[in-house]
């Protein structure tokens, strides 16, 4: 075994951490589709079922990673250095057009602490978001692939 100083052992360790991305939760997997990448592929999966959704008609506008500002009972809630905003970022806005109102979606396997701070927050500012849990294996991209040509 080879012995190293401390100070040896932390810059590895850092070295390691620093290559993961540590906004990955449950072991999500990145996933690239049409060129563009999501944090997850149950969000790819949704993404592809929002297109889908659009090209029939039944919603429109499709916006992913819009991101929205934080809003407290005295102003804006501020970064710690107090310089810029906090925000939250949407998986998914769109308008329904059955519903007749816009649509702010986030993609979860499951909801952790922090998301129901930030949606609490939301919820007092008067915006509500919809919560798509998976609960189901995702609709996948080969069953996209097959299902038939929606006109455009």
């Amino acid at each position: 075994m080879e012995r190293m100083a401390a100070q040896q052992l932390r810059a590895q360790q850092n070295a390691e951490t620093s290559k993961e991305d540590k906004r990955r939760v449950r072991n999500a997997k990145r996933t690239t589709v049409d060129g563009i990448t999501f944090d997850s592929k149950a969000e790819a999966d949704r993404w592809c079922e929002l297109k889908l959704l659009q090209r029939a008609g039944e919603i429109r506008d499709l916006k992913r990673q819009v991101k929205i500002g934080l809003e407290g009972r005295d102003g804006p809630i501020m970064t710690d250095g107090g310089k810029r905003q906090r925000t939250w970022t949407a998986d998914f806005v769109y308008f329904d057009c059955a519903l007749v109102a816009q649509v702010i979606e986030d993609r979860k396997g499951h909801a952790t602490d922090k998301f129901n701070l930030v949606k609490s927050i939301l919820a007092a500012q008067g915006v509500e978001v919809l919560v798509t849990l998976v609960r189901r294996p995702a609709l996948s991209r080969r069953c996209l692939k097959a299902w038939p040509r929606l006109p455009k």
